[in-house]
């Protein structure tokens, strides 16, 4: 096992991971940026270290200066938690490289899934269901829409190497795909360096539903059930509970045992999730593998009450799995909301101050942030604050237990999307479980509009 792990992260993840860490006995390393100087993950490590200036391409994007800090602190391994770095393929290359374990799958495995267009060769080849589309390049927005009249309208327009929704179009008809075509492909070059553009068939009206999958190094392979994650805002989850209100038995097993088939067919190891599209009548379609610790995890850990960083280092560090399939099992009912310091009527970002913070406190409650009174919440990094996770015995207890949890969450000095979480998790609808990836758009958004 490792003695130092350093954390190639900040926020409330690199605590989450450091938490982890100290129940194991092992020591951590923290990196901080000058505007994260005073974070709480600075202080809860053994160590720290300065990585840049407050711009995430100088600080927690330097792929020299993070490995420089892991050889002079003497980590043996680095865990990237999620975003930043956790998918970069040259990141996973320059530790492998450096000596030094990447807690993650191989640089490999990352890059083939890293490529929608590859992931969805390769599901196809392991046999999983795939959404109507195509698994190569568009030329131009003439051959764009030339496929998508032929797929049938409508459609969406995908960017290969895209996320959180950049490089996403919907297209009911071929004047849709010429006009948005070249905007997006320049949208995705810009952010992910790779213009390359898709089409698949639009599946209406669906629910995002993803596996969580457990991998060692040996073959070994089981699922954690499913988590429902359709709440979203500009195709970003802000809502995620586990298990998923609408799946039966028969289709959550078979979806658990397709998950396992895919991560089995590429060679995957550690933790992922393979994220599929739902319709009304529970066919399931291959959305993306994330190869990756996910945001929502900690409703799954509720859930089957195991550890899901605990078993990445394990994995990583060469043990086998412990757990055998029949041993997971469900118990009671979690959901998580993400609290972004964001106008929760515009979903634009929030600097500033917190200038007062009260959380909700019981035994049901886990909360995972990286935030205090006096927090400075700058424009540089991503707007999520904190994420609140309550367990109930049945999903009705959850949400009374959400419900009153957020009705306590004071923050002030910025504006948060609390407003926004109180009136999903308190809508009739929601309650009902009709969680499907438009209900901001059909509720929340049609609310604010007659207001």
């Amino acid at each position: 096992m490792f003695s130092k792990i350093l954390i190639a992260n900040r926020g409330e993840i690199a605590a989450r991971v450091i938490r982890t860490c100290k129940n194991m006995g092992i020591k951590t390393v923290a990196i901080y940026s000058e505007a994260d100087a005073d974070a709480p993950h600075v202080k809860l490590a053994d160590e720290a270290f300065l990585v840049g200036k407050p711009q995430v391409n100088e600080s927690y994007l330097n792929i020299n200066k993070i490995i420089e800090i892991a050889k002079e602190s003497g980590a043996e391994a680095i865990h990237p938690g999620y975003g930043l770095l956790s998918e970069n393929t040259n990141f996973a290359n320059a530790c492998e490289e450096a000596g030094i374990v990447f807690i993650g799958p191989s640089s490999d495995v990352i890059a083939n899934m890293g490529s929608k267009i590859e992931a969805r060769k390769s599901m196809q080849d392991a046999g999983v269901p795939l959404v109507p589309g195509i698994n190569y390049a568009l030329e131009d927005k003439h051959e764009a829409a030339e496929v998508a009249e032929s797929i049938g309208f409508p459609v969406m327009l995908k960017a290969s190497s895209g996320g959180g929704g950049i490089g996403m179009q919907v297209a009911n008809n071929s004047d849709d795909i010429l006009k948005a075509f070249e905007g997006n492909q320049k949208r995705a070059n810009d952010f992910f360096g790779d213009g390359a553009m898709y089409v698949e068939k639009l599946i209406e009206n669906p629910r995002h539903i993803e596996i969580q999958v457990l991998a060692d190094q040996y073959g070994n392979t089981v699922y954690l059930w499913e988590r429902e994650c359709s709440i979203q805002r500009r195709n970003q989850k802000v809502v995620e509970e586990a298990p998923s209100p609408f799946l039966d038995e028969e289709t959550r097993n078979k979806m658990g045992r397709v998950a396992v088939k895919a991560a089995k067919s590429i060679g995957y190891s550690n933790a992922g999730t393979i994220e599929f599209i739902v319709d009304e009548n529970k066919n399931f379609y291959f959305l993306e593998m994330n190869t990756r610790l996910q945001v929502e995890h900690p409703v799954t850990e509720e859930i089957t009450g195991l550890d899901i960083v605990e078993q990445q280092i394990r994995i990583a560090a060469g043990e086998t799995l412990k757990v055998k399939q029949s041993d997971i099992t469900r118990n009671g009912h979690a959901i998580e909301v993400r609290i972004y310091a964001e106008d929760p009527k515009t979903f634009f970002p929030s600097p500033g101050k917190i200038n007062y913070l009260k959380v909700p406190k019981s035994e049901n409650i886990r909360h995972e942030l990286a935030i205090h009174e006096n927090s400075q919440i700058t424009p540089f990094y991503d707007p999520m604050i904190a994420k609140l996770v309550v367990k109930g015995n049945t999903r009705e207890d959850a949400i009374r237990s959400m419900s009153k949890a957020l009705e306590e969450y004071k923050v002030e000095g910025i504006k948060t999307n609390i407003p926004m979480l109180q009136k999903v998790i308190d809508h009739p609808a929601y309650m009902e479980g009709d969680t499907t990836t438009n209900f901001v758009e059909k509720y929340y958004k049609k609310e604010l509009s007659n207001k």
